[in-house]
């Protein structure tokens, strides 16, 4: 009996030990529920009032306006919004990225999707994943639509009022830490730490989705205390519970991080072109200067200093260029190309779509338009056709209905941009800021999803043949990806 009792024991304890191991991920590892606030507003006025909001913000605060820049959080950005889960995922939303010229550790999202990442905080954070943490915790309270949660809790605006005052009272203070207090803004810039907890817990997941760490989120916090904390930045507008770090590494063992995540290559790099700007500005002195932007296309240094800008403008081109340097700089285009231009040229953003490289004294703007004398403009055009002449036939109709002294000057010729067929025609044009007549000439290529890349190449009548060979140069060091 003895030996027969022992062994039924064994059996039972291993049984038991069996079940512990089989019941702890159920128990210690499971995600955490999380599930919408009431809301008396729809989606469609989450929108409404983050457009709103978004406009007075642009309009208030200096944008960084570095394309390379801007393509890289926007890349990010939108690598998070892809992760979402499909439950907090709303159809109505248009999320974008921009960045702030302001030095401090901050970032806020607007009902609807907008959202503004300060250049300090990109500078703060020592990788990619701190970034993108940062960035999920604020697309989370987007996505639970928490701003409009608690202006419903408060019940104390009507919808259309509240919406309508927002966008001169949300950055009515001496910065984004400092939010009136009386205001329907701080409704939505400054949340309870309920909601907090519940973005730092959705971000977690949105980041394991997006391919990152999600305890990078819970590291940036320990980064930013170590900087300096955060005053008038991301903790005075982000109350934190005491267990914060150690709540959301514990949620990260709940979930898996998908696909692999992206080296540090492109943060070190954009990093290493921030450090490359003038010292920003801080958000109060921003608020005391009492500058406005209203075109966001002026100098982004309020004191004047351009060292280091590649992409500032708002006079009207000076007349005096500056020849091209024999030595060439490498840049990225639109995710899609690299090219080389002299290295005394700007990178100058012009849209979403399109960017300018052009030395001094050859762009600025006249009557709110942004005006070349000398340079080439990069850009992906989206036509109707998948035939590259046709194709190209509706760019140079799109150009032409945007500025009709444009005037073809033959016939296109067949060319090469790295190796694939391309087209190239040449045009007149007068200049609008300053009367000389010029040379505009269009280069496409088809890019693999039916889009055309193309490059235009601009000088003045008289001053074209000395630019032909840079002109050369630069189509020659194109190198397409997509």
């Amino acid at each position: 009996m003895r030996n027969v009792n022992t062994r039924f024991a064994a059996r039972w304890a291993a049984w038991l030990l069996a079940l512990a191991v089989v019941a702890t991920p159920l128990t210690t590892f499971a995600q955490t529920q999380i599930k919408y606030h009431s809301n008396k507003y729809s989606p469609s006025d989450d929108v409404k009032v983050g457009r709103q909001a978004a406009a007075e913000a642009e309009q208030q605060f200096p944008l960084l306006r570095d394309s390379e820049v801007q393509s890289y959080v926007e890349s990010v950005g939108q690598r998070l919004v892809a992760a979402i889960p499909p439950e907090f995922q709303h159809p109505e939303f248009r999320y974008y990225f921009k960045v702030i010229n302001a030095s401090d550790i901050n970032a806020f999202a607007l009902p609807g999707g907008p959202m503004y990442v300060n250049r300090g905080m990109i500078q703060a954070a020592r990788s990619e994943g701190e970034m993108a943490g940062v960035m999920a915790h604020e697309l989370s309270h987007v996505a639970l639509r928490h701003g409009t949660a608690q202006a419903t809790k408060a019940q104390k605006y009507g919808l259309l009022a509240g919406i309508a005052g927002i966008a001169g009272t949300i950055f009515g203070g001496p910065g984004l830490g400092q939010v009136a207090q009386g205001s329907v803004g701080v409704y939505f810039l400054k949340f309870s730490r309920e909601y907090e907890t519940e973005a730092d817990l959705l971000g977690a997941r949105i980041m394991a989705n997006a391919g990152y760490d999600p305890r990078e989120l819970a590291n940036m916090f320990q980064t930013i205390q170590r900087q300096g904390g955060g005053g008038g930045g991301f903790f005075s507008d982000h109350p934190s519970p005491a267990n914060r770090y150690e709540r959301i590494n514990q949620e990260a063992q709940s979930l898996q991080v998908r696909n692999v995540p992206r080296d540090n290559r492109q943060f070190i790099a954009v990093n290493e072109r921030l450090r490359g700007y003038p010292r920003a500005q801080t958000m109060a002195e921003i608020q005391r200067s009492g500058r406005r932007y209203p075109n966001q296309g002026g100098d982004p240094y309020p004191n004047g200093d351009r060292t280091g800008d590649r992409t500032g403008y708002g006079n009207p081109p000076s007349g005096r260029v500056d020849f091209p340097s024999s030595r060439f700089r490498n840049y990225s285009v639109l995710n899609v190309a690299q090219v080389s231009v002299p290295e005394n040229w700007r990178e100058v953003s012009d849209s979403g779509n399109s960017i300018w490289f052009a030395p001094a004294g050859a762009y600025g703007s006249t009557n709110g338009q942004s005006v070349f004398t000398h340079g080439v403009n990069f850009g992906v055009f989206q036509p109707n056709s998948r035939n590259l002449q046709q194709a190209t036939n509706e760019l140079i109709n799109s150009l032409q209905q945007g500025n009709g002294n444009l005037r073809s000057r033959g016939g296109y010729l067949r060319t090469t941009i790295d190796g694939r067929d391309a087209l190239s025609i040449a045009l007149n044009n007068v200049n609008e800021a300053t009367g000389r007549q010029e040379i505009v000439t269009v280069i496409t290529t088809q890019l693999r999803n039916g889009g055309v890349l193309y490059m235009i190449a601009v000088a003045p009548n008289d001053d074209f043949a000395n630019y032909q060979n840079v002109f050369q140069n630069i189509l020659r060091s194109v190198q397409v990806s997509a």
